[in-house]
């Protein structure tokens, strides 16, 4: 392949077809690829939306990677993945398909396995690439090959528990992986904790490595000076912190090297080189600057972490259109902290997602009642028990898809004490740019088998505040799923309504089919009906489901009783979902009456464009269930028309 010209008007980037290329590149021309990856994140997430700030700071750092090792035989775990699109870019992944970035058809926002050799480990959610990494390389070991493994981890990484629990097995498990630990001081939100303020304090510590190293050399000056310094070595591990303290890492058994510029190309490869040749575990601490290369996103870390689509000039966003509804994070987040300003016992608990899941209202309106512990959703629930042991009212705000990670503190440790924790489940249904690793199409499946538990989701954002307030004076623990994104515009009420648990609401009246509907697919119910009635002349009710647990199964069993066809619709996967809790309360009173269940196939769904084009693609638009539910109706009396009744 011919080496790129330097001419800068040629663009250096459009002739990056894989790591090949990188490597030839001359060190004069990496500052000139840098900036024109920099450009290219810019043009097409200030479009697209994605994962802007973390990307932009990770540049060099992957070119460095890129230049040092030879992927795809050298591989590359990332933590989140929030940081890959470097990588996509470097590894034949550009042009039009990185152009497409989130959409259809283009490249995906994270790492899939599925979508490039280059993608070792899939990931989407937080601390997972320390231990995938550790097993990559203890196979490479039993296996006797010799690639390297590195993984790259943000320092909120190291916030999370499973990430922890590889640490403390990398020295016992094998003698060859290179860590990177990615500071940038945030994950989403500005990192919280001992661990961020422990790497803090040693990121500003610039002496650690000058004296770890001028004691090496020390003892190598002697004659016989490499065996000295196996001794000191030796010594320093058991007397812990001779001459200098021990970093923790180097406590956990790891070689720590930094904290280096993470903009440097020098620096950067010099360490990565020698961690390649290093015969022990090596954690390389590396500083880079959130944003780097566009000015709003370094003065608004949080809001860049995750853009919507923003003007790249003035870093503003793409303003919703006039009379647009809320979004149901802010509707919940604005009514829990009037709740809390009521009540000092109500307190809102969030794993790093204060805008994400609208607890930012509540940091602001009642901070003393706010808690954010990091990237720990298995100790936010845990937490969040201890809090209700002791009287308070404790609200998890986690996303659907991140609870499935505290799944055992659920069970053991708030329903099996029954204690009154409320979580609020926002990006329950499609996550649609995000993709397979965000959507929230499992809860219902998750939680439905939980005693104790109580389980809703609101048509609309008037009847999620009322879910909030009956949720906060429930006995036990309460589960409230919603959309990502805008409401219905429905009017909240000046005072919340508590609602029973396990009594549906009957939105409209009918014979011939009554669909059952929850949360969001409620208005599509309600069009559905309003369209067979126009066009068939069928009468359709439509009931608003509001609990799946308990089910309002007096109100069930009377429909089926009197009622041909049963419609179920519902924004989650059909194994276990809603639609499986009607059957299964059918079939415990012996009811055959006939149930058409609306849902999401037994799949990961991949990211798309938008939910409608996500929904198409599964037969799920309005026309196909429209199509789907009047096939089914029409069979149905065919039966009956045959059998004489």
């Amino acid at each position: 392949m011919n080496e790129p010209s330097s001419t800068p008007s040629a663009g250096i980037l459009a002739t990056i077809k894989g790591p090949a290329d990188v490597q030839a590149l001359s060190p004069t021309l990496l500052p000139q690829l840098a900036q024109e990856i920099r450009d290219e994140l810019i043009a097409v997430t200030s479009k697209s939306g994605g994962h802007i700030g973390p990307n932009l700071g990770v540049v060099e750092l992957t070119l460095a990677l890129h230049r040092t090792f030879n992927s795809p035989t050298d591989q590359f775990v990332f933590d989140v993945a929030h940081q890959g699109y470097v990588h996509k870019l470097l590894t034949g992944r550009g042009g039009e398909f990185f152009k497409k970035l989130r959409q259809t058809g283009g490249a995906s926002g994270f790492l899939y396995r599925s979508e490039s050799v280059h993608d070792a480990f899939g990931a989407g959610h937080a601390g997972t690439a320390l231990s995938a990494a550790l097993g990559m390389a203890t196979a490479r070991d039993l296996r006797g090959s010799d690639e390297h493994v590195v993984a790259v981890c943000g320092d909120a990484a190291f916030t999370c528990g499973i990430t922890l629990e590889a640490l403390n097995n990398v020295v016992s498990s094998t003698k060859r992986l290179i860590v990177i630990l990615n500071d940038n001081e945030w994950s989403i939100a500005k990192n919280v904790g001992a661990i961020s303020s422990y790497l803090n304090r040693i990121s500003t510590s610039r002496t650690y490595n000058k004296l770890h190293h001028d004691v090496e050399a020390f003892f190598k000056s002697f004659p016989a000076g490499v065996g000295m310094n196996r001794v000191y070595k030796k010594w320093k591990r058991e007397t812990k912190d001779f001459f200098v303290e021990s970093s923790l890492f180097e406590k956990f058994g790891l070689r720590y090297l930094g904290p280096v510029d993470g903009h440097d190309f020098d620096a950067l490869q010099k360490n990565l080189a020698f961690a390649k040749h290093c015969d022990v575990p090596v954690v390389i601490h590396v500083l880079t600057k959130k944003g780097k290369g566009l000015e709003a996103a370094i003065a608004h870390p949080e809001k860049f972490h995750g853009a919507s689509p923003f003007d790249p000039a003035t870093g503003e966003s793409k303003k919703p259109a006039p009379g647009a509804a809320p979004n149901y994070q802010d509707v919940f987040g604005q009514a829990l902290t009037r709740f809390a300003q009521a009540n000092p016992k109500i307190v809102g608990i969030t794993g790093a997602m204060p805008s994400g899941t609208g607890l930012s209202h509540l940091a602001a309106g009642a901070p003393k009642q706010f808690f954010d512990v990091g990237i720990a959703e298995e100790h936010a629930v845990l937490f969040a028990a201890g809090l209700a042991t002791k009287g308070f009212r404790p609200v998890c705000a986690i996303y659907s898809t991140f609870l499935q990670r505290a799944y055992d503190q659920v069970i053991h440790d708030v329903a099996l004490q029954n204690l009154p924790v409320t979580f609020c489940m926002d990006r329950a249904g499609l996550s649609p740019n995000d993709g397979p690793t965000h959507h929230g199409l499992f809860d219902l499946s998750y939680l439905r088998c939980v005693p104790n538990a109580t389980i809703m989701q609101p048509k609309d954002e008037d009847e999620l505040v009322d879910m909030l307030h009956t949720s906060l004076s429930l006995p036990g623990p309460g589960f409230i799923r919603y959309p990502r994104g805008a409401g219905t515009g429905a009017k909240i009420k000046e005072q919340p309504v508590a609602l029973s648990p396990g009594h549906a609401e009957v939105l409209r009246e009918g014979s011939n089919l009554m669909i059952w509907a929850l949360g969001s697919m409620v208005q599509d119910a309600l069009k559905l009906a309003a369209r067979l009635a126009k066009e068939e002349n069928l009468s359709v009710g439509v009931v608003n489901a509001r609990f799946v647990k308990p089910l309002d199964r007096t109100l069930l069993l009377s429909h089926a009783a009197c009622i041909p066809l049963l419609v179920t619709m519902e924004d989650h996967v059909l194994a276990g979902g809603f639609g499986s809790a009607v059957l299964e309360a059918l079939q415990d009173a012996d009811c055959p009456t006939a149930v058409e269940r609306i849902g999401w196939p037994d799949k990961f769904v991949e990211h798309g464009s938008s939910v409608e084009v996500l929904r198409a693609s599964y037969g799920l638009a309005p026309d196909d269930i429209h199509r789907r539910v009047l096939e089914r109706w029409r069979n149905l009396r065919t039966q009956q028309i045959a059998a004489g009744v």
